[in-house]
């Protein structure tokens, strides 16, 4: 209310963030409902869906995740298989890599199939539905201007013209704001942005617009268009045997954020060379009515669909790669996320003048730091497989850490990782922990265990190009 800015991340509670069918009065009851109830029950799990408002918006290929037997989850009005059913016969192979989580607590709203399908993903490929993405074009005389001006990243002049840029906003205070993926076309530009962070963002460079007086039409066209992701170490193989083109999958004719038209099944299909979870591949972006021939198409040629469970959480957490509203925080700068670009750009964008201040310390005040859980065996002797935020704790002590701007850390996400066959987190440290190597502690149900520092700011614990994992 003093000077326009929270202290901590305020996205939970911001009334843009909601899409116009949580808006309506048969949606907010149920959810009210639905949510007084779960309030008064003694915890409410980290990952517990809600069952009222749901199947309100569904891919065009709904039906085919239906009868692969898809365990759905929803997101934005979206629902998400988080894992199928039909791929459970590949637990026989990697059973062995895939524990079984004993404690119901662990294994609630988890499917085991998940983690069974990042190791045959990771083995060959994969397809997965990311028709959940929000997605915002931005025209008009003065486009470039406006996201020029919010970005953290260049985003005018030609040579980024068909290139698909990854940035942020940012916020008075150089604070991560959001990130997202612009697609710089020659005549708009196209944001594409996570299902939950996507109404926020839309709402947010409209009013940029009006008070900057710029000349642009923003519009949410998110409904228009869908997404399949493909990737693993035959993704190339695999998606050249449906384009009309082959050829123009090779290494020298698609470069690495290159975004290109290729024709599937006759239909006209935006690929765009980038990958979250760490295996080369494509984001495959179509119109909403072209989207079940694509996906039948790669379906024919015997490519597995796996979940966004492996997607969003664990293939992306072995990757130490991050995710907006959980390890981007407004609480956070970029240099701390260990996502500045090394140049800063020459224009003029929200927050520079607090980013470069920040850009010359000679450290940070604490990093993002990717945690190893070495012992995960509880009192019980039961092996625990933590989900939700958990604090993080100095051995000696037993006190959470608090770096100098009085921020205490907690795990941002967490996951168990099949390939490297331990569970991970990230968090932000205060400096003087931030050491490889460090032995620190985790608390999950009164319980203390066991962690050590495997990276502090982005360094992957399993890199595919170099075909091994790291512990």
């Amino acid at each position: 209310m003093t000077d326009g800015r929270t202290e901590i991340d305020h996205n939970s509670i911001d009334y843009a963030r909601f899409y116009p069918h949580q808006l309506t009065e048969e949606f907010i009851a149920g959810r009210c409902f639905e949510a007084a109830q779960k309030i008064y029950f003694p915890a409410v799990h980290p990952r517990e869906p809600y069952g009222s408002g749901r199947n309100v918006k569904r891919s065009p290929f709904y039906e085919r995740e239906v009868e692969l037997g898809g365990y759905f989850m929803e997101l934005g009005g979206w629902e998400r298989a988080h894992g199928y059913k039909a791929n459970e016969h590949l637990l026989e192979k990697y059973g062995d890599r895939v524990p079984v989580r004993a404690n119901e607590w662990d294994n609630r709203h988890f499917w085991r199939v998940s983690n069974a399908e990042h190791l045959a993903m990771s083995e060959d490929c994969g397809i997965v539905n990311l028709s959940h993405f929000h997605m915002v074009d931005i025209e008009g005389p003065d486009h470039v201007e406006l996201l020029e001006w919010l970005c953290a990243a260049k985003i005018g002049g030609d040579g980024n013209i068909g290139k698909g840029i990854y940035t942020h906003f940012l916020d008075d205070e150089g604070m991560v704001r959001a990130d997202f993926t612009v697609f710089r076309m020659a005549d708009r530009c196209r944001l594409v942005n996570g299902a939950d962070a996507g109404p926020r963002d839309f709402h947010y460079m409209k009013r940029v617009a009006e008070d900057r007086g710029l000349d642009v039409t923003i519009t949410d066209v998110s409904e228009r268009f869908v997404t399949i992701g493909i990737w693993g170490p035959n993704a190339r193989a695999t998606l050249k045997k449906v384009v009309a083109d082959p050829a123009g999958l090779d290494p020298e004719n698609f470069a690495f954020a290159a975004i290109k038209p290729i024709e599937i099944a006759g239909r006209q299909v935006t690929a765009f060379r980038i990958s979250y979870v760490g295996e080369q591949g494509w984001e495959l972006h179509m119109k909403y009515e072209d989207g079940l021939a694509v996906w039948d198409a790669l379906r024919a040629t015997g490519v597995m669909a796996f979940g966004v469970e492996t997607y969003a959480n664990s293939r992306r957490m072995e990757k130490s790669l991050r995710l907006q509203n959980g390890d981007l925080l407004t609480q956070y700068n970029l240099i701390e996320a260990d996502l500045a670009r090394p140049k800063v750009k020459e224009a003029d964008f929200r927050g520079k003048s607090k980013h470069l201040e920040y850009k010359v310390r000679e450290h940070q005040p604490a990093m993002l730091c990717t945690l190893v859980m070495t012992d995960n065996v509880d009192a019980k002797g039961i092996a625990r497989y933590p989900v939700g935020a958990l604090p993080v704790m100095d051995p000696e002590t037993g006190e959470t850490l608090i770096d100098s701007l009085g921020r205490r850390s907690y795990t941002t996400s967490i996951a168990y990782g099949p390939t490297i066959g331990k569970n991970i987190a990230l968090a932000y440290l205060p400096h003087d922990y931030c050491q490889v190597g460090r032995k620190l502690n985790v608390e999950y149900f009164a319980e203390v265990f066991p962690v050590e520092v495997a990276a502090v700011g982005y360094k992957p614990l399993y890199d595919p190009e170099n075909l091994k994992p790291r512990s």
